[in-house]
């Protein structure tokens, strides 16, 4: 395992260099959407009409960041669980995402179609997003404000710290621990 320097928007290449277990410090610009923002995004999609933002080559962060503190960029920001996400991802990936950010396991029909569409899943530390937010350089809504913390914000992030769990050749970092944890039984 490495730590990889990785910048936005991600190339192919790029994603297809990452292994399950490498720690990647991400820059670039990133996307955040949870839940409602994905409904929309999905319903655009299914109407053929115009996004908020372009997803070709595009890391989502499923966050919803609070309000900024004085003197900040932005407030806390957490990954959600991105199971919560899978109904939408195949979809997600197909318009182009190569990258999502959230935290715990995908289901199989995921890890699929991130493998087919040689995407890639990455983790961040739950529980951590106050020093996650340190990393965030600019912050703006780019689509659906009537959502609030649930509107897709463009973020512009220096060296987020990340872990790679589920690669594009169908790597498993999950599995693999819960393997090697078995193994010392």
């Amino acid at each position: 395992m490495s730590v990889r320097r990785i910048e936005t928007p991600l190339d192919r290449a790029a994603v297809q260099s990452l292994r399950a277990g490498d720690e990647v410090l991400l820059s670039g610009t990133v996307y955040t959407a949870r839940d409602a923002a994905h409904r929309k995004l999905a319903g655009l999609l299914d109407a053929g009409r115009p996004l908020p933002v372009d997803l070709r080559g595009a890391v989502i962060y499923y966050a919803g960041p609070t309000p900024a503190p004085a003197g900040r960029v932005i407030g806390s920001i957490g990954p959600t669980t991105a199971a919560r996400m899978d109904p939408y991802t195949p979809q997600m990936l197909n318009a182009g995402v190569r990258a999502m950010i959230g935290k715990g396991r995908r289901s199989p029909e995921v890890v699929a179609a991130i493998k087919k569409r040689k995407a890639v899943y990455l983790a961040a530390v739950g529980g951590a997003g106050a020093l996650l937010s340190t990393k965030v350089i600019s912050a703006r809504v780019a689509g659906f404000e009537a959502l609030g913390t649930e509107a897709i914000y463009e973020l512009e992030v220096r060296d987020f710290p990340l872990t790679v769990i589920n690669d594009s050749r169908g790597g498993d970092f999950y599995l693999d621990v819960m393997k090697r944890s078995k193994a010392k039984q």
